[in-house]
């Protein structure tokens, strides 16, 4: 089960990531936001994430079952291990009203979107920095899940790359709040 969770993760992250890259040309006015080809790679997206949450749970369930039978509990004394579901959880929260701000609506034709100020640009800044965590707690064992050694220190690159793809969406969203006010 754990090398399933592990595929849906690395399947999220790589829809992610053409998630990202086109949504922050969009919110940066250089490319046109909304095609159906984006809407169905986002929604194919939130399909493996709730995989993902659901073989998350089951996984947590377990850990936590198994350490109740075994009369030992490091619950306490495990913070990665609650770094990793809170982290998880809060992206959850930030992903729904991520989804909630860009949605739009559709009136006679023409594309609406939804407000966005101070408290929407604060929740997108929020909602990467809970990925950025969530990565940064959970790229080790998706490394070992998929048996993809760290020979060349794979996994400090590949958190760079993450970092700054993280660090343009945050700042495409600026981009996007200042634009927005503007008008």
């Amino acid at each position: 089960m754990r090398f399933v969770n592990a595929i849906t993760a690395a399947l999220s992250m790589l829809l992610f990531l053409i998630h990202l890259i086109w949504g922050a040309l969009s919110l940066a006015g250089l490319v046109k936001g909304g095609s159906k080809v984006f809407h169905v790679l986002s929604v194919l997206m939130l399909l493996l994430v709730a995989v993902h949450v659901i073989i998350g749970i089951k996984l947590t369930a377990d850990t936590l079952i198994a350490s109740k039978r075994a009369g030992v509990s490091y619950v306490r004394a495990n913070a990665l291990f609650w770094t990793r579901r809170i982290s998880g959880l809060a992206l959850l929260v930030f992903m729904l009203l991520h989804v909630l701000t860009f949605m739009g609506r559709n009136v006679n034709g023409v594309y609406l979107l939804n407000d966005f100020g101070r408290f929407q640009l604060a929740v997108q800044i929020l909602m990467v920095a809970a990925l950025l965590l969530h990565l940064i707690c959970n790229i080790t064992p998706l490394r070992i899940a998929l048996g993809i050694e760290d020979k060349a220190g794979i996994r400090t690159d590949i958190m760079m790359v993450l970092a700054v793809l993280l660090f343009i969406a945050a700042a495409a969203f600026v981009v996007y709040y200042l634009r927005w006010i503007r008008v």
